[in-house]
């Protein structure tokens, strides 16, 4: 379990094939080379988990359906990535409950700067847009993000300078695939609210009753 919030970048050392997946060698910050082996780190949005390690480095996985679901069939060596730990039950939940599941992959199709910040705007399939609401919650490439405003299938975010600095998003143009996760809330009341029956709270009751626009 992660919280979207980054806590540096690494690096791409290797990326070689294995077998249907890949092995990812990183090198990794040194304030973050306390990882053990078996620990999971949240690697541009999926959770991950460390298989070998040296002073300077880390390796990980990722499997076939990680592949599919992901952008690291695109990923080369040199590519930097964004870190974040698992987080510990005393933290601080400063972003949102990120999983690392990664649910599918956007694409950025507008960047626009603003005196020190960037606006974005993210082309995002039916299967993420379903969960997002304007004001809540989005993992991007592993990073928590506030969603400003959502039209259909585009949703846009701004970026403060804190997070262009620590963050992978400065360097994503126009074009740029990303990873995308979104609110694991949505998904369980999604879930709850199905098979209802008559006379329970159902999603014709709150549209019936003004709690869900239709559009």
């Amino acid at each position: 379990m992660f919280t979207g919030i980054v806590e540096d970048k690494g690096k791409i050392l290797r990326a070689d094939v294995r077998g249907q997946g890949r092995r990812l060698i990183l090198r990794v910050p040194p304030h973050l080379t306390d990882l053990q082996l078996g620990d999971s780190i949240n690697v541009n949005g999926a959770c991950l988990t460390v298989v070998e390690k040296t002073k300077d480095s880390v390796a990980v996985d990722v499997s076939s359906e990680t592949l599919e679901k992901t952008t690291f069939r695109e990923v080369r060596e040199g590519d930097e990535v964004n870190l974040e730990l698992a987080m510990r039950l005393s933290d601080r939940l400063g972003g949102h409950i990120v999983t690392g599941h990664v649910d599918a992959v956007g694409t950025l199709v507008e960047r626009r700067s603003e005196l020190e910040f960037v606006h974005l705007k993210i082309q995002v399939p039916k299967s993420v847009s379903r969960y997002v609401v304007p004001k809540g919650s989005i993992a991007i490439d592993g990073i928590s993000l506030t969603v400003n405003t959502c039209d259909g299938d585009e949703i846009q975010t701004t970026l403060i300078p804190y997070t262009l600095e620590k963050t992978t998003l400065f360097n994503k143009r126009v074009g740029d695939r990303v990873n995308l996760e979104a609110d694991v809330l949505g998904k369980y009341v999604e879930k709850l609210m199905e098979g209802r029956e008559s006379g329970k709270v159902t999603l014709s009751f709150l549209r019936e009753h003004g709690f869900i626009e239709e559009k």
